[in-house]
């Protein structure tokens, strides 16, 4: 029993502390995070009180309220700290890599399957929707990378749809952002034997960086291509 304690007792302050950093990081691109955060929990809780005194309960309504005020602010928090952290992320190379890492089950991503000495580069996601490519850099550079690995795509696995997204803020363009949302958009029209099929024949393929450790997250601004390419 002490043994189970102490585990819940670490994991406790373990989810406490990374809160906390998650705060310090936000707060570094989002001042007023703690006044949003400080009105939202309090706001919540004088209208239920407000509510419970018209009503006879305070008592009650107050609880209640201080429930749902944490649960407000919780959400509140949680979307600001996610917009701060696209913020950070916005500009630098690999940034979508980091989102497509995360995007959730069902999806293989494998990170820059094309590049050029300029770094601009195009990510690879294989999911239920097919295959996504997503570029990142200068919008007249990457079409030419996109085209080349759709066509590359195409001759392997003629029978998967192949999607393509530019990651940016121009017309035609995903924010980073929004880069989650719209790969979940695509419609799903392969079983899970398909999607296992085709990422085997693509890594029976193999992909331009498939010799090259590549660190999760942004990739280094001083970064070499390698030679030959």
């Amino acid at each position: 029993m002490a043994r189970k304690e102490t585990a819940a007792d670490a994991a406790n302050a373990g989810r406490l502390k990374q809160i906390a950093l998650t705060y310090k990081m936000t707060r570094k691109a989002d001042k007023k995070i703690g006044l949003v955060l400080g009105g939202v929990g309090i706001g919540v809780l004088a209208v239920f009180l407000a509510i419970g005194f018209l009503i006879g309960h305070p008592v009650y309504l107050g609880i209640f309220g201080l429930l749902i005020g944490l649960l407000a602010t919780a959400i509140v928090f949680g979307r600001r700290a996610e917009r701060a952290a696209f913020g950070q992320m916005e500009g630098q190379p690999g940034a979508a890599a980091a989102v497509l890492d995360n995007i959730g089950r069902g999806w293989t991503t494998t990170p820059a399957v094309a590049m050029n000495r300029s770094q601009d580069v195009v990510h690879r996601a294989v999911g239920k929707a097919g295959i996504v490519l997503v570029a990142e850099g200068n919008p007249n550079r990457v079409k030419s990378l996109l085209a080349a690995e759709k066509k590359k795509m195409n001759r392997i696995v003629a029978d998967v749809p192949v999607h393509d997204v530019i990651v940016g803020n121009g017309e035609g363009q995903v924010e980073l952002k929004k880069l989650r949302t719209t790969m979940l958009k695509f419609p799903r029209v392969l079983t899970g034997p398909q999607v296992t099929a085709t990422n085997d024949r693509l890594r029976a393929m193999g992909d331009l960086m498939s010799n090259m450790p590549l660190p999760k997250g942004p990739m280094p601004k001083g970064m070499r291509m390698p030679k030959g390419r």
